[in-house]
C-alpha cells in the first residue's frame, strides 16, 4: 500500500511538471478570472437565499456597469467594450445563482457553510476581480487569436466536462470574440 501511494505521488508530481510546461491559451488569464468571479456567485446566492432576495438586482447591476464604464480607459478599453463584457459577467453570475438556488430548493436547504457579508467581504472581492478582469480583457484584445470563436469553444471545453459550469463560461464569454 505504501509503495502504491509513493508511486501515485511520483506520477502526480511528474504530471504537474508536464502540465506546467504546456502552453497557455490566450484565453487562460481571462477564463481564470471569470471562474474566480463565478465562484463568488455561490456566496452571493447564499446571501440572497438567507434573506429571501431575488437574484435580479437591476439597480446594483447599473451601478456595477457605470463603475466599469468609468474605469475602462484606465485599462485601455472603451467604455462600451468594458460594459458589454461585464454585462456578460453579470448574466453568467445570475445564471449560476439561479442554478444554485434551484438545487437548494430541490434539497429544501442551502449548504451549511459559513456565510460571508455582502458589503464587507463579497463586494470588495468582486471589486478586486473587476480590475483583474479589465486588465485581462485589454490584454486579450491585443492578442486576439485567429478563429477566435472556435478557439474559445475549445478553451472552454478543455477546462471542464461539467455541463452547468461550461454553460456559465459560455455565457460569460458570449461577446468576447466580437471586435471592440
Amino acid at each position: 500500500m505504501r509503495r502504491s501511494f509513493i508511486t501515485f505521488s511520483c506520477i502526480a508530481g511528474l504530471s504537474a511538471c508536464v502540465n506546467a510546461n504546456e502552453p497557455r491559451s490566450p484565453f487562460d488569464p481571462l477564463l481564470d478570472s471569470i471562474e474566480q468571479r463565478l465562484e463568488i456567485a455561490q456566496a452571493v446566492a447564499l446571501h440572497k437565499w438567507d434573506r429571501d432576495q431575488p437574484v435580479q438586482d437591476s439597480p446594483r447591476e447599473r451601478q456595477v456597469l457605470a463603475k466599469v464604464g468609468q474605469a475602462a480607459s484606465a485599462h485601455r478599453l472603451s467604455a462600451d467594450r468594458a460594459e458589454q463584457f461585464f454585462a456578460d459577467q453579470i448574466e453568467a453570475n445570475k445564471l449560476r445563482q439561479y442554478h444554485l438556488l434551484n438545487q437548494w430548493h430541490l434539497q429544501h436547504q442551502a449548504p451549511d457553510i459559513p456565510r460571508q457579508d455582502l458589503a464587507s467581504e463579497i463586494r470588495p472581492r468582486l471589486d478586486q476581480l473587476q480590475d483583474r478582469l479589465l486588465d485581462a480583457l485589454a490584454e486579450f484584445d491585443q492578442q486576439r487569436p485567429q478563429g477566435c470563436s472556435e478557439a474559445l469553444a475549445e478553451a472552454i471545453a478543455s477546462r471542464t466536462t461539467d455541463a452547468p459550469r461550461r454553460l456559465f463560461l459560455i455565457r460569460a464569454t458570449a461577446n468576447l470574440c466580437q471586435r471592440p
